[in-house]
C-alpha cells in the first residue's frame, strides 16, 4: 500500500532492513517502485548500523522501517529514524500502543491491530495531509488513501467487530493510566527477563544488540550462543506443564520468544522468570 499509495515524481524508496518483516516490505515494493536499501543488512539480524552508515538518499519517494521486528527482536525505541525531510513510513504493527510515539516526524504509520489495540483484520493508518492524492497511476481505489478519506475508511465495508474491539482496549489503556503507564509496565517486563539473561553467566543468551532489544518480543537460545536443541525442548516443556505456550520462536529462527503484548501482566511474566531461574538452577553447569 505505501509502494502504491504515493510516490510523486521519485525514482526510488529507500528501506531499512532489520528483520523479516521490514525485509518483505522491502521485496514486495520493489514490484512498484526502484528500491534501494540505506545498509546492506546484517544477518543473522541483530543490530542496527549507526546512521551516519547508510546511504540514504534525499530524493528518495520515502523512507521505510518496521518500528518492532517481531521475529527477531529488533526494536526501534525510544526514537525513529532521521529522514532528512524525507517522508517516513513506519510499520508499527507490532508496538503501537505500547509506548508513547512521536508522530511528528512521520509521514505515514500503518499497522494491524492485533497485537496490542484488538483483533486481527483491522488496520491503522495514519497519513499526513500533504501526501494524499500522490498515488501511482496503477493504485487501486481500495489502496488509495485520497479515495478512503473521501469515503469516511467507508470505502468499503469496514471490520465492525475489530473497530469496537479496539473501542474497548483504547478504554482499558486509559483506564491504565495511558501510554506512558501501559510503556512504564512493559519496560518491567521485558526488563525481568532481560535481567535474567544477561545474568546467566551465558545459559541464556540474546544476541540482539542492547540498544535495539525490543520491549515486545524477547528472542532468546538456551545453552549458549547457539543454542541447544535438546535444552530448549526441555524448557518449553516445562513452560507447557505451567500453563505457559507459544514460547517457541518463529518457524524461521527457532529459539524462544517470549512476547510481551500488553495484554500480558507483570504477574505473568514472573511466572515466566520463577521458570527461567528453575531451569537455569537445574541445567546451569557454568
Amino acid at each position: 500500500m505505501q509502494s502504491t499509495g504515493f510516490k510523486g515524481n521519485h525514482e526510488h524508496a529507500d528501506y531499512i532492513v532489520t528483520g523479516a518483516w521490514s525485509s518483505k516490505a522491502a521485496e514486495e515494493a520493489e514490484k512498484y517502485i526502484k528500491v534501494k536499501k540505506v545498509f546492506q543488512p546484517s544477518k543473522p539480524y541483530v543490530t542496527v548500523p549507526d546512521q551516519e552508515k547508510w546511504t540514504h538518499d534525499e530524493k528518495a519517494a520515502y523512507l521505510y522501517y518496521c518500528a518492532n521486528e517481531t521475529v527477531h527482536g529488533i526494536e526501534f525505541t525510544p526514537t525513529a529514524p532521521e529522514s532528512h525531510n524525507v517522508p517516513l513510513i513506519a510499520d508499527v504493527s507490532a508496538n503501537f500502543m505500547a509506548r508513547p510515539f512521536d508522530f511528528k516526524d512521520h509521514g505515514v504509520v500503518f499497522g494491524g491491530a492485533q497485537k496490542n489495540l484488538g483483533a486481527a483484520g483491522l488496520k491503522i493508518v495514519i497519513v499526513r495531509k500533504d501526501l494524499i492524492g500522490k498515488k501511482q497511476g496503477i493504485t487501486p481505489a481500495v489502496f488509495s488513501y485520497k479515495e478512503i478519506i473521501a469515503n469516511n475508511s467507508l470505502y468499503n465495508t469496514p471490520p465492525t467487530g475489530g473497530i469496537y474491539t479496539t473501542n474497548l482496549v483504547l478504554k482499558w489503556i486509559k483506564a491504565k493510566g495511558g501510554l506512558q503507564a501501559i510503556y512504564e509496565l512493559n519496560l518491567k517486563k521485558s526488563g525481568l527477563i532481560y535481567g535474567i539473561i544477561d545474568n546467566s553467566n551465558g545459559f541464556y543468551h540474546c544476541a540482539v544488540d542492547k540498544r535495539y532489544r525490543s520491549i515486545m518480543n524477547v528472542c532468546f537460545r538456551i545453552g549458549g550462543a547457539s543454542g541447544n536443541d535438546e535444552l530448549e525442548e526441555k524448557f518449553l516443556k516445562g513452560a507447557i506443564e505451567r500453563n505457559m505456550i507459544s514460547l517457541k520462536g518463529h518457524r524461521s529462527v527457532g529459539e524462544i520468544r517470549a512476547s510481551l503484548y500488553n495484554a500480558i501482566t507483570l504477574e505473568e511474566t514472573q511466572v515466566l522468570a520463577t521458570w527461567m531461574n528453575e531451569f537455569e538452577k537445574q541445567y546451569n553447569t557454568n
